[in-house]
């Protein structure tokens, strides 16, 4: 299974709309999971698109959408995935989350909020913040920055984040 990441693209306030870069970066994904800041249901039409979007609600997401929650829970591949928007680990760790958060233990935690691209991996869980596809961080400017992409077979799991400067335009 291949599973695009997105998080914090702010619709329409630092875009007018998704860049054409992640539908290249998502080619042949079998779902989106977007942790929060989409600002407008348009930005999840638009992911959809591309593939089948689930996304947590970010701290500046004032609209309610079928396809959010809080926190989002999966099994997927023999593996749980947990998605929202704010995590601050390593203070509080880990075991704060998911006992607050995601009912118990996960493989894989996606998350946003900071806008910077990141992979951590701690006790056989991988934490993964995509980035910000619209204002990359840790300055938050306007412009092309990163996704990442989960790729899940027979309980094992790759991260890995893709720029979107490096890809072509359509």
């Amino acid at each position: 299974m291949k599973i695009g990441l997105i998080a914090d693209t702010h619709i329409p306030i630092t875009a007018k709309v998704i860049p054409p870069q992640v539908a290249q970066a998502f080619k042949g994904v079998d779902m989106i999971l977007h942790a929060g800041d989409i600002q407008i249901t348009r930005a999840l039409d638009e992911l959809e698109q591309i593939a089948p979007v689930y996304a947590a609600t970010g701290n500046n997401d004032y609209f309610e959408d079928h396809r959010m929650k809080p926190v989002q829970i999966f099994q997927l591949g023999g593996l749980r995935v947990a998605v929202l928007h704010v995590f601050t680990y390593p203070n509080p760790p880990l075991e704060h989350f998911e006992r607050r958060y995601f009912d118990g233990r996960v493989d894989v935690v996606v998350y946003g909020d900071t806008h910077v691209p990141e992979i951590m991996r701690e006790d056989g869980v991988v934490m993964i913040n995509p980035g910000s596809p619209t204002s990359p961080g840790p300055n938050m400017y306007l412009g092309l920055g990163h996704v990442g992409i989960l790729e899940i077979s027979e309980g094992q799991v790759e991260a890995r984040l893709v720029s979107l400067l490096e890809l072509k335009g359509p």
